[in-house]
């Protein structure tokens, strides 16, 4: 089974988001606004519960993360993908480096970099022309993050479903 890690962004800015990415990004069905703390990975359900088990210690260890969002971004030339900017702190970037050791270690695809998609998959000439256009959107944004969630691919409809949520800085 296919597995990943994300925060979901209060239902506010979610809503804010899906506002462009209903235009602008085909995975709009396929899984909600989110920053991805760890890319898609495999694990059998034997391998999920030591996943688990290690998550719940990651996440009780853990305070709440103050994410700020600052402004609208690319991946330009590397790929079309449009995002808002999520400032980089030492609490997100620890909880990243924390999902991918013990049962969760291999190595990183990407640097992080924390972000909410609003746009991919453009051709050249969209993404200059919706890239401009968003630059010119109040993006500041400012919410305290209290859990994360464990995500399971739905092989069924190809779509990313909450399969545990995980409380920052609480024993479960």
């Amino acid at each position: 089974m296919k597995y990943g890690i994300a925060i979901f962004p209060s239902e506010e800015l979610k809503d804010k988001i899906n506002s462009y990415r209903k235009r602008y990004d085909p995975h709009y069905s396929i899984i909600a606004p989110h920053i991805t703390l760890k890319d898609p990975f495999e694990a059998n359900d034997a391998e999920i519960e030591e996943i688990v088990e290690y998550i719940e210690t990651v996440a009780k260890n853990v305070p709440p993360i103050n994410i700020h969002i600052t402004r609208a971004s690319s991946f330009h030339p590397v790929n079309n993908v449009i995002y808002l900017k999520v400032d980089n702190n030492d609490e997100l970037n620890s909880l990243h480096e924390l999902l991918y050791e013990g049962p969760l270690e291999h190595e990183h695809p990407y640097n992080f970099v924390p972000h909410l998609t609003l746009a991919q998959k453009l051709s050249d000439v969209e993404h200059a022309d919706v890239l401009e256009r968003l630059k010119m959107v109040e993006a500041e944004y400012q919410e305290t993050v209290t859990e994360f969630h464990l995500l399971k691919m739905d092989e069924e409809s190809d779509r990313w479903k909450v399969y545990k949520t995980f409380a920052l800085g609480k024993d479960v």
